[in-house]
C-alpha cells in the first residue's frame, strides 16, 4: 500500500457494549486522546474522553448503538481540533480477537476480511461480533479511509504444528478448527520486543516467557520475536488461573457435572468462564483485595493465592523447557505490573534455573520498563508494562505506509 500523509491512527476496541478508544500521533508514539463509551444501548450510558495534557469530559445519557458511539467520539475528538475529518487521520486500526489461522499479520478490510471474520464466529461467540460491528460503524464514517483488523491470535501463528494442535482425531480437529489459537496476542508481541530492548538486544537475538496477567491471564514463549508456545488454546479459557476463569481441568469434569451434576452445556459455561478461578475460590478476583485478606490471614484467599501461583510457575517451567535457553521473564498487565507479591512468588524456589528476584528492585512502582533481577542473576526479570493500543496503532500505521519494520 502506498504511503498516506496522515501520522495519525485512531485505534478502536469495540465489545460488545462499550467502545474503547485512543488517538496517537505515529510520528512520536504519543496519544493525542483517549477514552471509553460504556453501557451502550441503555439509558445510561457513558463517555468519557480525556485530550492530552486537558482534564477528563465526562457525560452520561442515551446511546442506542455502536454508530451512535462512535459519532459521539468524534464530536467529542472534533471539539479538541481531532475529528474524524481530519487529514491527518491515515488509519483506523481494529482490535479484532480471533483471527484463526488465516490472518497472521494486520489486514487491511475489505468484504473478503469481514465474511472471514465473521465466519470465526462460533469459535470467538462474544468478541467477533463486536469486533465486526466497530469496523462496520467506521465505515459508515469513513468509507474513505483504511480500516486495519489486528488480531489477538496473529502473533501465535508461529507455533509449530507440536504446539498447536491437540491430540484429538485429526480429521475432526480440522472440520471443526480445534486447534490452539491463544490470545493476547497484540500484548505478547509488544512486551516481547519491549523486553528485548530493555536487554539492549534485538529481539531476534532473545528468548523470552512472556506472563500476561490481568483478570485474563496467558503465558507465551518467545523464542527470537516469535512464539512458538502460549497457554490459552481454542478459547481463552485454556491455560493460567485467572480472575473469573478456571484454567487449565480435566475435561472430564464437563461429562461429571453433565450427569452427576444435571448441569446444561450454558450452565458450564458460565461456571468455567465467570464463576471460576480466583473468585470461585476466594469470592474475589481483585489481586489487591485478595493480598489484603491474606495480610488478615485469611485462609481461604491464602489458597486461592497458592493455586494461582503454583499453576503460573509450571507454566514458567514448561516454557524454559520449550525454549531450552532463557534470557528474561517479563512480567506485564494489571497484575503483572502492579502486584509485587505475584512476582516474588512466582520465581521464588527457581533460584537452580537462575530466576531471583531483588526484593528492593521489586518493590518500586514504576510505569517504565525496568528489571528487577540482581545484576548477577543469569536470567532477566523484567516488569513491562504493556501498551496494546500502541502495538496496533503502530502494526496499522506500518501496514498503510508499506513498512512492517515494528522494531
Amino acid at each position: 500500500m502506498s504511503s498516506t500523509r496522515g501520522t495519525r491512527v485512531l485505534v478502536l476496541n469495540s465489545g460488545s457494549s462499550s467502545v474503547k478508544y485512543q488517538l496517537l500521533d505515529m510520528s512520536d508514539g504519543s496519544r493525542l486522546a483517549v477514552g471509553l463509551v460504556e453501557r451502550i444501548g441503555e439509558q445510561t450510558s457513558r463517555l468519557k474522553h480525556t485530550p492530552m495534557g486537558a482534564e477528563t469530559r465526562e457525560w452520561t445519557g442515551p446511546i442506542a448503538d455502536h454508530e451512535a458511539a462512535l459519532k459521539a467520539v468524534s464530536e467529542e475528538l472534533a471539539k479538541d481540533g481531532l475529528g474524524l475529518d481530519s487529514p491527518e487521520l491515515a488509519a483506523i486500526g481494529h482490535r479484532v480477537v480471533h483471527g484463526g489461522k488465516h490472518f497472521t499479520e494486520p489486514t487491511v478490510v475489505d468484504d473478503a476480511v469481514l465474511a472471514e471474520i465473521e465466519r470465526l464466529i462460533p469459535v470467538a461467540p462474544l468478541h467477533n461480533p463486536a469486533n465486526l460491528t466497530g469496523i462496520r460503524t467506521a465505515q459508515t464514517l469513513r468509507p474513505d479511509l483504511p480500516q486495519v483488523a489486528v488480531f489477538d491470535t496473529a502473533f501465535h501463528t508461529t507455533m509449530p504444528e507440536s504446539a498447536a494442535r491437540y491430540a484429538i482425531d485429526v480429521k475432526t480437529a480440522d472440520e471443526h478448527r480445534i486447534r490452539r489459537y491463544g490470545f493476547h496476542g497484540t500484548s505478547h508481541a509488544y512486551v516481547s520486543r519491549a523486553t528485548a530492548k530493555l536487554l539492549g538486544r534485538s529481539p531476534e537475538e532473545v528468548n523470552v516467557i512472556v506472563l500476561h496477567l490481568g483478570n485474563g491471564a496467558s503465558a507465551s514463549a518467545v523464542r527470537g520475536g516469535r512464539c512458538v508456545d502460549t497457554s490459552m488454546g481454542l478459547t481463552p479459557l485454556e491455560g493460567l488461573v485467572m480472575g473469573t476463569r478456571s484454567g487449565d481441568m480435566d475435561p472430564a469434569v464437563i461429562f461429571h457435572l453433565m450427569r452427576v451434576a444435571g448441569m446444561s452445556t450454558d450452565e458450564i459455561d458460565t461456571l468455567l468462564n465467570k464463576k471460576s478461578g480466583l473468585i470461585g475460590l476466594c469470592g474475589d478476583n481483585d489481586m489487591r483485595e485478595i493480598r489484603r485478606r491474606i495480610d488478615e490471614g485469611d485462609q481461604e484467599a491464602q489458597l486461592a493465592f497458592d493455586i494461582y501461583i503454583h499453576r503460573l510457575k509450571k507454566y514458567i517451567g514448561a516454557y524454559y523447557a520449550v525454549l531450552g535457553r532463557v534470557d528474561a521473564v517479563a512480567f506485564t498487565a494489571g497484575v503483572g505490573e502492579n502486584a509485587s507479591p505475584v512476582r516474588e512468588a512466582a520465581v521464588a524456589g527457581l533460584e537452580e534455573l537462575g530466576l531471583v528476584v531483588d526484593g528492593e528492585l521489586n518493590a518500586v512502582r514504576s510505569d517504565e520498563p525496568r528489571l528487577i533481577s540482581p545484576e548477577s542473576a543469569r536470567v532477566a526479570v523484567a516488569v513491562v508494562p504493556t501498551d496494546e493500543e500502541l502495538e496496533i496503532a503502530t502494526q496499522t500505521y506500518a501496514l498503510v505506509n508499506g513498512s512492517r519494520n515494528l522494531t
